[in-house]
């Protein structure tokens, strides 16, 4: 079937999707203000703790179809790119508390007509979590969750280490009946395994230029052969550990797929929980992304990138404008989010200085 074009028709924001976001915004600036008070640092709301943070190279390639050479993915061409891997609470803690990882990729020097609130920039940001679909199919439904996870914020470490531990028990029960757990995944289910083997969707579409699409980041080669490697020690940042000692031996790669929307009644664009199906358009590789071994945790890259860089898929290329409910939510929250940030940590956010050190 052909690709669906992009129209802003396919977008049909709620009555109350206002309401909603203040909601949203409101159970995320209180994650914020607890970790600011129990860490007396400025930290994320969402993936706030940081397992590698990493200089790389993004390959646009050539020969792409008309339908995939388009925004970002054009033309081939190189750019410097800063790399952040996470996992998904908003406080910081003891790996062992294990839940879904993500991955946010900030390209640098990039051409073209930038989205509003980024129109002074010339960088790209694309965002991905593991597995296909959000977990949350709406803004409204997604504000429960955030509500749950702000309640919990702060609360007894340890619990959350011991239900971990039972939840992870829990969800293997279930994987080996064929079926999986979303909720107890993201409580902390999640198996103790090696984040550079996961792949990382965008979860949501986003515009494609002429088109609609999702993105996902597959790695490939040496990282591919750590897809469910299992890492665990008593060390409490244990996943740091294991990615420093992958790319102190050698760098990484992934390939940027894209996934292609050719039906918007089985790809819709409003409910984010529902996985597109492979068969009706499979992800097609457009780019490579890799980075040489290089200590992938430093205190110049805390200050470059955790520190010094804000990431959201609102910074960007128009050309790839974020769609549906659950990302125009993510506008005004993260950008309100981003200017508390900045201002509890007295230091701005400068893309382009980060840029300009390579």
């Amino acid at each position: 079937m052909p690709a669906v074009r992009f129209t802003p028709s396919v977008e049909t924001p709620a009555a109350d999707e206002a309401e909603t976001i203040a909601g949203l915004t409101e159970a995320m600036e209180s994650i914020s203000a607890t970790t600011f008070k129990d860490e007396a640092k400025a930290i994320r709301a969402v993936h706030a703790k940081s397992h590698a943070l990493l200089d790389g190279e993004l390959t646009v390639l050539g020969g792409l179809s008309p339908e995939l050479s388009q925004g970002l993915f054009a033309a081939p061409g190189t750019y410097k790119t800063s790399i952040r891997l996470s996992t998904s609470p908003g406080d910081l803690m003891d790996d062992h508390v294990s839940t879904p990882r993500g991955i946010a990729i900030k390209i640098h020097g990039v051409d073209g007509d930038q989205l509003s609130g980024s129109a002074t920039d010339t960088t790209q940001d694309f965002l991905m979590v593991e597995g296909p679909t959000f977990a949350a199919a709406t803004p409204k439904d997604f504000l429960g969750t955030v509500k749950m996870l702000a309640a919990t914020t702060d609360k007894a470490e340890g619990l959350k280490r011991a239900f971990s531990a039972t939840a992870r028990g829990i969800e293997a029960l279930l994987e080996a009946v064929g079926t999986k757990s979303g909720t107890l995944v993201a409580l902390g289910g999640h198996k103790l395994t090696n984040p550079l083997g996961e792949t990382f969707y965008t979860q949501v579409p986003v515009r494609y230029g002429d088109y609609i699409a999702k993105l996902s980041c597959v790695p490939v080669g040496a990282l591919a052969e750590l897809k469910d490697a299992k890492v665990e020690s008593d060390h409490q940042n244990f996943l740091r550990e294991a990615i420093g000692k992958t790319f102190a031996n050698g760098g990484g790669e992934w390939e940027i797929r894209v996934q292609l929307c050719t039906d918007l009644e089985k790809m819709p664009i409003e409910d984010a929980s529902v996985e597109w199906p492979e068969d009706a358009s499979p992800h097609v590789t457009v780019a490579r992304l890799r980075a040489a071994a290089q200590p992938s945790w430093s205190i110049d890259q805390v200050h470059a990138i955790d520190d010094g860089l804000a990431f959201s898929p609102w910074h960007g290329l128009a050309a790839h404008q974020p769609l549906g409910g659950v990302m125009r939510a993510r506008k005004s929250v993260y950008a309100t989010l981003q200017g508390e940030r900045s201002a509890r940590s007295g230091c701005p956010f400068s893309e382009e200085e980060r840029h300009a050190a390579g």
